[in-house]
C-alpha cells in the first residue's frame, strides 16, 4: 500500500474579506482616491443585471462591479488604475479590532502545547473573497495569510506572437492600466476555493480540483476547517463547511441599528452558522474566545485520532515467561 499523501494535521482559518477582517469595504479607499460616490457608484452595480437583462443578457450580480470598475477606468473616473494602485490602496484599508494580531496567536497557541507539537498540527490562514486580489495582496494582512482567492483585473493584454518573445526569455510586464477581468470568485464559486484548499491544490499544482481523491488523502478535512464571514451571501461556503464538520462564525460590523447583526442572527436561527460574534479578534473578545475554543477543539480531535490509530497497532509477539 503507498504511504498516505497528507497527514491531516492541519487547521485552516478561511476569512472572508469586507466586513470580516475590515469593518467596511475594501473598494472605499479607491473611491476616496477619485472623488467618486460609493453610493452611486454599488446603485449603478446593483442596476446592471437588469440592465444587460434587458438586452436578453446575463451577468453576475456578485461580481458585475469589475465591469464596472473597467467602464469608471474607461470613462476617466478612474484615470491611470493601475494593479500597482490598487495594491497602495489595499494598504490604506483598516483591519478590524485584533487584526492581524489573532493570526499570529493561534500560532502560538499551537506552539505552546507539546501534545499538538508532537503530533505536528499546523495552523493556515487563507482569504477568500469576491473583492480585489491585489487589494489584499497590498493590506498588511498579507504577510500573515497563507493564500488569497479573489478577482484579478488585467492590464497589458498580450498581441499576436506573444508566446515567441516569451520564449526569449523577455519578461511580462504588468505596469498598464487595467483593460479586463482575468479570475471571478463570486459566492457560489467561493465553494472551489475551499475544496482547492481541501484537496491542496495550492501546494500541489499538479492535483486538479475536479480529480478524483479519497477524502483520508486530502491535505486538509474539511472538518479541519474555520469558515468566518459576515453575511447570507456566505451561505454555500457556510453549508459546505457545515457539511463536511467543520465550524462557522458568522460576524457582524456595527450595533443593533446601524450594521449587519440582524441578518447575522437570522444565519444562526436558521441553522447556517454555529455562532454569531462581533467583527472583533482581540483578546478576550466573544469572537476570539469562540475561534479560540475551535481551534482547541479541532486540534484534539485531530491528536485524538491519531492517538487512537497508534494505540490499534498490534505489537510484535514476544517471549512467553
Amino acid at each position: 500500500m503507498p504511504p498516505s499523501l497528507n497527514t491531516q494535521t492541519i487547521v485552516a482559518f478561511i476569512w472572508d474579506f469586507d466586513k470580516t477582517l475590515t469593518p467596511g469595504y475594501m473598494q472605499d479607499p479607491l473611491f476616496a482616491e477619485y472623488g467618486v460616490d460609493p453610493k452611486s457608484f454599488w446603485q449603478e452595480v446593483n442596476g446592471l443585471v437588469d440592465f444587460y437583462k434587458s438586452r436578453n443578457l446575463f451577468v453576475s450580480k456578485d461580481t458585475a462591479y469589475l465591469g464596472h470598475i473597467l467602464s469608471y477606468i474607461r470613462d476617466g473616473h478612474f484615470p491611470d488604475l493601475t494593479n500597482e494602485k490598487l495594491r497602495e490602496l489595499g494598504a490604506r484599508v483598516p483591519l478590524a479590532p485584533g487584526m492581524p494580531d489573532f493570526m499570529a496567536k493561534t500560532h502560538e497557541f499551537i506552539a505552546g502545547d507539546q501534545r499538538y507539537v508532537h503530533h505536528g498540527i499546523a495552523v493556515e490562514h487563507y482569504i477568500v473573497s469576491t473583492g480585489l486580489r491585489q487589494m489584499i495582496e497590498g493590506n498588511a494582512i498579507r504577510q500573515s495569510v497563507d493564500g488569497v482567492w479573489a478577482c484579478e483585473l488585467l492590464s497589458d493584454a498580450p498581441s499576436k506572437g506573444y508566446l515567441e518573445s516569451m520564449q526569449d526569455g523577455q519578461a511580462c510586464k504588468d505596469a498598464g492600466v487595467l483593460t479586463g477581468i482575468g479570475y471571478t470568485l463570486d459566492n457560489t464559486t467561493k465553494t472551489r476555493a475551499v475544496f482547492e484548499i481541501n484537496k491542496g491544490v495550492n501546494f500541489e499544482p499538479d492535483i486538479d480540483v475536479n480529480a478524483r481523491m479519497s477524502h483520508d488523502e486530502r491535505r486538509v478535512p474539511i472538518s479541519n476547517m474555520i469558515y468566518i464571514a459576515d453575511g447570507p451571501s456566505d451561505v454555500p461556503v457556510f453549508s459546505v463547511i457545515n457539511q463536511y464538520g467543520g465550524k462557522t462564525l458568522g460576524v457582524y460590523t456595527g450595533g443593533f441599528a446601524h450594521g449587519n447583526y440582524d441578518g447575522v442572527q437570522q444565519l444562526v436561527q436558521d441553522g447556517r452558522v454555529h455562532q454569531a460574534a462581533q467583527a472583533d479578534y482581540s483578546t478576550d473578545t466573544e469572537a476570539y474566545n469562540w475561534l479560540m475554543h475551535s481551534l482547541k477543539q479541532v486540534s484534539d480531535g485531530i491528536c485524538a485520532r491519531r492517538e487512537n490509530s497508534i494505540a490499534n497497532i498490534i505489537a510484535p509477539a514476544g517471549h512467553k515467561v
